[in-house]
């Protein structure tokens, strides 16, 4: 089975999952959280990278996107992504002196790096990836399943009190990211 990202259409809207290895609970301090908003503003800013919908979970992120420049592959976004995270959530995790669960995520981080030959010591993300190409009303089902994704885990009520999904931006609430609708294509 091929690992590589398929990303048949240049110029479609696609919603994409990455999770950490083992299904590891990093993203409970927010710390973590902000290395990946920092990375998906840098995407949009340097990558043309279009975010229209996302979520951060304790372990996994779900995102909608699209692209802007056609000189710059999805794939090639997503690589880069997935490696600058990986090598600076490593570093923050080993740097974070309240970090009480260090050595264990360090322990099965490196023993997942040791299991797949494409690293050398560590490996954060899953190395599989299944990009959704979305049409008509996918879109919909897509994104209410993202937004709702903090609902489910009982970790809020409605969608749009946690702070770091997309559901606030379509609720005209602060976020940490600005994103493109995915109704009229203005940044919210």
């Amino acid at each position: 089975m091929s690992r590589k990202y398929k990303f048949r259409n240049p110029e479609g809207m696609y919603f994409i999952s990455t999770a950490t290895v083992y299904w590891l609970d990093v993203f409970t301090r927010r710390i973590y959280k902000d290395i990946i908003i920092d990375s998906l503003i840098y995407c949009i800013r340097e990558k043309g990278l279009t975010v229209y919908a996302y979520i951060i979970m304790s372990n996994h992120i779900h995102l909608i996107i699209g692209k802007r420049k056609e000189e710059i592959s999805f794939s090639g976004i997503v690589r880069d992504f997935k490696k600058y995270t990986s090598t600076n959530l490593i570093n923050a995790i080993k740097e974070n002196p309240q970090e009480s669960r260090k050595e264990w995520m360090l322990w099965m981080m490196q023993r997942a790096g040791k299991k797949n030959g494409n690293n050398t010591n560590y490996q954060f993300w899953q190395q599989d990836n299944y990009p959704i190409e979305l049409e008509g009303k996918m879109i919909d089902q897509k994104m209410e399943y993202i937004h709702n994704n903090p609902v489910e885990a009982g970790w809020v009520s409605s969608a749009e009190e946690y702070f770091y999904s997309s559901a606030r931006n379509y609720a005209g609430l602060e976020s940490p990211i600005k994103i493109e609708s995915i109704y009229d294509g203005i940044e919210i």
